[in-house]
């Protein structure tokens, strides 16, 4: 009996592995890339409009969706959306499973990383699709986050559960941004297949886009530490309140149009990313 079951065991983690380093996987990872991309783009759109004193939607994901469903066709595209943010969350959960594609996709850090990344991505997914289904409404990443920030420091210890994620979010930023400055993400790519100067592009627009990416998530983890140490969940900020911060700087709209653009940078990035990522999660890594 034992033995039948490791041998089924066996057969079902093969199965999983095959699974998860299939074409399939490959093309909705690459989908998935292309979704993150636009919403990137378009993020970044809507916050120069902000920094250019015309903005009058949200510089966030329900920005953008309300941005798209105004045109015609923007059904579909919200769907595809929708289907694109399904499979970069079915991705991410099967690098959390068998490891990711780089060297060392196999660490239980990058796995848990994956797995946080793949429920998000589902979220967003669900997300897009009430919005289309008019579930409930869609809130704004501002509401969204003072309401999440009230929720937890309801609770006991709740204070210093947002003062942690605060911290987590703010170093997770930083590293973002160090990554870009050492363009880390290049070992996710297949630079082999890239001409020199396409492979320079790349390279640049990825730095610039992870940075100013890494701007945005600083700014956001910062004011959930302040909303901690101040006991006021209305300091905390989404997207797009971190956006609007931005321009409240000595430096004015122009900071918050240099990191909209940046956003705009990571989106067009992304798209390279479809074309070029290693995006088969099960190849080699089997054995973890």
């Amino acid at each position: 009996m034992a033995v039948n079951m490791r041998s089924a065991n066996r057969t079902v983690q093969q199965a999983g592995s095959d699974a998860a380093s299939s074409r399939w996987m490959e093309w909705l990872a690459r989908a998935g890339l292309v979704a993150r991309g636009v919403n990137y783009v378009l993020i970044g759109i809507l916050a120069v409009q902000i920094g250019l004193g015309g903005g009058g939607k949200e510089a966030d994901r329900n920005g953008a969706l309300h941005a798209i469903a105004e045109h015609p066709g923007g059904t579909l595209v919200l769907w595809l959306l929708a289907v694109g943010f399904g499979g970069l969350s079915v991705w991410r959960l099967a690098e959390a499973a068998y490891g990711q594609a780089d060297p060392d996709g196999h660490k239980a850090t990058k796995r848990l990383a994956s797995l946080a990344r793949g429920i998000f991505y589902a979220f967003v997914c669900v997300s897009i699709a009430g919005f289309l289904l008019s579930v409930g409404g869609q809130s704004s990443s501002n509401k969204q986050s003072k309401d999440f920030t009230a929720r937890l420091m309801g609770y006991t210890g709740g204070r210093w559960l947002v003062l942690l994620i605060g911290v987590i979010v703010t170093g997770a930023a930083v590293g973002i941004v160090v990554g870009a400055i050492r363009k880390t993400f290049r070992k996710h790519l297949k630079l082999g297949q890239m001409s020199p100067q396409t492979r320079k592009v790349v390279e640049t627009l990825g730095a610039i886009g992870y940075a100013a990416r890494g701007v945005v998530f600083g700014v956001v983890g910062v004011f959930l530490a302040v909303a901690a140490i101040n006991f006021d969940p209305k300091q905390s900020q989404g997207i797009d309140g971190a956006l609007r911060k931005l321009a409240t700087t000595p430096l004015g709209p122009w900071l918050l149009i240099a990191v909209a653009l940046g956003l705009v940078t990571f989106g067009v990035y992304s798209c390279c990313e479809a074309r070029w990522r290693k995006v088969r999660p099960g190849r080699g890594t089997q054995h973890a």
